[in-house]
């Protein structure tokens, strides 16, 4: 008999089931993370970041990674997309009643620019340095 009740159980399933996707899946979600960012960029007026790392090298660390790694890996990409849908909404809102997004867009890509530190630091690597 376990102590959780069944709602629990299930999502706990479900959580372990979607951490053991494969890696090319992750990189695949890595690559949407940084295609949001970039639009994210266009609203805080910012160039594009050139300095992301592409998906055949993240999908490259996450095969070299452990399983716990990855698992982690997987929450932050859902954490920082849990982050980013709902903040360019409300960008593309603001920018349609004709205000100024500059401020909240650069507030958001930081916290974006955190979060992906975090996840790549979790697979043990560092991004690679920009170009000067």
């Amino acid at each position: 008999m376990s102590a959780f009740p069944p709602q629990q159980i299930r999502a706990m399933r479900d959580t372990v089931q979607q951490a053991a996707r494969p890696v090319a899946a992750l990189a695949k979600r890595w690559d949407e993370l940084h295609a949001s960012a970039a639009e994210l960029a266009h609203h805080a007026g910012l160039a594009p970041d050139n300095a992301v790392t592409d998906a055949a090298t993240f999908e490259d660390a996450l095969a070299k990674a452990h399983q716990w790694q990855r698992e982690a890996v997987w929450q932050g990409i859902e954490d920082i997309d849990a982050m980013m849908q709902p903040g360019l909404t409300a960008l593309k809102t603001i920018v349609a009643r004709g205000q100024d997004a500059a401020a909240p867009a650069l507030a958001l890509w930081r916290e974006f620019h955190f979060a992906r530190e975090a996840v790549w630091a979790t697979v043990g690597a560092r991004e690679p340095a920009t170009a000067a």
